[in-house]
């Protein structure tokens, strides 16, 4: 090193960072873009107690935001507290924190946000007889306060973001980009909400006005302008209460799927969070009635005791952390896989459901499952629901094959061989009783098309069935049923399969042996971080049965279950029951065709085959009349 040249001994001196230099850091974490700091400035307003929002925006939130509330509003000696660091009136101990019910608590978001903006905030308090305004500027900060006219509320104003920080200006996206974050930012908060009204301007044009929506019509209303009308028609309501867990809200019809993930809101106790945990359940409920590549959509609001959920755990407050992760996961994927199989073909040609028709599952319904996920639903479906009446016609006296008479596992393999049950085959009506309330929801068959469908006519209309497709998903839910009903044959290994493992995957393996052999696997420790696999599933080849134990530990571990062996399974099941639904271009009796119309309409998920596709699909009056010009 020349003798010019500092040491890094004499340069990197330490010293305290000045405070805007600090808040800048700050806001590193908290503000993003304009979205953000709408974010921070609605949930101040929220937390105030305020009802009524109003937000004005000017090029996207660049060059201007502007939020006015009639909260309870702050008090003048409180003023310039607002605009300092670690400073917050919503904690006061560390017991605070572990029980957190307000949306802002950090008590960073104003600091960070007049750090790299210009911030003014006026605020009066009830009884006050005048607002006071406060401001900040120059290098340290200081806070500047004078009276102002205001009524009792808070109006926050944020000028010029990043003006004094050009490198973070430089990577705000378009006018119109920036302003659709900040605007999908109020739809959240408006949806936790119902009781606030959202007002939003930009530019001075009115974009959103929700109001007040203290019931359940006026709630449906609302979702419908967030999500659009689409959504709420092809929702199902839910509303399940258990173990002190409270889920409500709605869930997306299968066939109203979405190329991305964009129609989903999750909120815990009235936070919105993006949490893979949620996501890994949500998933797995929807596991084998989706398209492939094709996301769900849902509204959903969990409601648990706060000192139970972490909502510390990052800067922007998205995530949360349960202390029992794997109950809110079973309890999530169980309402959801029960809510979406309960689905009938009446549900779907019936009007939008509104809250008030909310399904109430109990028991296993309600979420009660263990790591074992659908093996333990199918074996459910085995004990016949008390509310699960089947649907028959005052005199033709035919009851489709139900679940439980499900075949036993020996026999499940050549289940699908069989088309349809015997007592499947009684005649159909000649022609369509005169009484709507005879006619069952897909109606009767009237004729075959190409040997590939289905033409049947019910009380609304035409319904057009792909009946390769409706049977493949009936067969697929005998054999799943059948399979859960004794378990899963296990084939012992001749010679052992022996693998690595950490400890905490061989303490898993231990810890859900049970389990395991329930599923046909036998797992022996033979060390530390050794496991012996000595029997594997008579479905699976060894090669996969290795594999599949690491990727099921890791899950258990990360989850607290896995649906990896289910999926599998179901996998060679669907295979298996595509093989032996009814080809295309077989041609069927009426009695056949009414046949598979009964079966479907008390299967589950028969609205959609294994892969996720539609099998049915109703042509209204209004709809062929519209192909004529009827009624121009």
């Amino acid at each position: 090193m020349s003798s010019h040249e500092p040491s890094v001994r004499e340069t990197a001196r330490i010293q305290l960072l000045s405070p805007r230099l600090a808040n800048q850091i700050a806001a590193g974490e908290v503000v993003e873009r304009p979205a953000s700091v709408i974010k921070e400035l609605l949930e101040n307003s929220l937390d105030s107690g305020a009802k009524r929002i109003e937000v004005d925006v000017e090029q996207g939130g660049v060059k201007l935001l502007k939020v006015r509330d009639n909260g309870s509003g702050i008090s003048p000696d409180d003023l310039p507290l607002a605009l300092a660091r670690h400073a917050t009136s919503k904690i006061r101990e560390l017991e605070d924190l572990e029980q957190v019910m307000s949306l802002g608590f950090r008590g960073e978001a104003l600091a960070s946000i007049s750090s790299v903006a210009r911030l003014t905030l006026t605020s009066r308090t009830e009884g006050a007889e005048q607002a006071w305004q406060v401001e900040t500027e120059g290098r340290d900060m200081q806070p500047r306060v004078q009276p102002a006219a205001h009524p009792v509320g808070t109006s926050v104003e944020v000028r010029d973001l990043f003006f004094n920080t050009p490198a973070r200006r430089k990577f705000l996206k378009t006018e119109k980009t920036e302003f659709d974050h900040l605007q999908e930012v109020i739809k959240r908060l408006a949806l936790a909400r119902f009781d606030v009204a959202f007002h939003l301007r930009h530019n001075g044009k009115t974009v959103l006005g929700l109001h007040e929506a203290p019931d359940e019509q006026s709630r449906a209303r609302r979702v419908a302008s967030v999500c659009g009308p689409a959504f709420l028609e092809q929702a199902l309501p839910i509303d399940i209460e258990r173990n002190g867990l409270h889920l409500w809200g709605w869930v997306g019809l299968p066939t109203f799927s979405r190329s991305q993930a964009d129609l989903q809101y999750f909120y815990v106790n009235g936070r919105m969070v993006r949490d893979k945990l949620v996501a890994h359940a949500v998933r797995q409920a929807y596991r084998d009635v989706l398209f492939n590549g094709r996301h769900p959509t849902f509204v959903l609001f969990l409601e648990i005791d706060p000192s139970v959920v972490d909502v510390n755990v990052h800067p922007t407050k998205h995530e949360v952390r349960f202390r029992d992760g794997r109950m809110v996961h079973d309890f999530l994927y169980g309402t959801l896989h029960r809510a979406l199989g309960e689905v009938r073909p009446e549900d779907q040609l019936a009007a939008p459901a509104t809250v008030n028709e909310m399904l109430r599952p109990t028991g296993q319904a309600a979420g009660e499952f263990g790591p074992q996920g659908e093996i333990g639903l199918a074996a459910s479906l085995l004990q016949p629901a008390p509310n699960n009446s089947v649907w028959r016609s005052p005199g033709a006296g035919y009851q489709g094959a139900r679940p439980e008479a499900a075949l036993p596992a020996a026999e499940a393999q050549g289940a699908y061989r069989e088309f349809f049950s015997p007592m499947a085959t009684a005649p159909a009506p000649a022609g369509l009783p005169d009484a709507q309330g005879d006619i069952p929801p897909l109606g009767y068959a009237i004729a075959q098309l190409k040997g590939i469908y289905i033409l049947a006519e019910n009380v609304q209309g035409l319904v057009v069935v792909d009946m390769h497709a409706a049977h493949e998903r009936i067969t697929y839910e005998r054999l799943k049923v059948a399979m859960a009903s004794e378990g899963l044959r296990g084939q012992p290994l001749l010679v052992p399969e022996s693998i690595a493992v950490s400890q905490r995957e061989a303490d898993c393996a231990e810890e859900h042996a049970e389990w395991f052999q329930r599923l046909g696997f036998e797992l022996q420790r033979l060390g530390p971080e050794t496991l012996a696999i000595r029997q594997i599933p008579a479905l699976l080849k060894q090669a996969e049965a290795t594999r599949l134990v690491q990727d099921v530990l890791g899950d258990l571990l990360e989850y607290g279950t896995t649906d990896r062996i289910q999926a599998h399974l179901n996998e060679l099941l669907g295979t298996m029951a595509c093989h032996g639904a009814v080809r295309a271009n077989r041609r069927l009796t009426l009695p056949e065709m009414n046949a598979l119309l009964r079966d479907m309409e008390h299967t589950e998920r028969s609205g959609q085959c294994n892969h996720g596709r539609p099998t049915w699909t109703q042509m209204g009056m209004d709809d062929l009349d519209k192909l004529f010009l009827r009624g121009r």
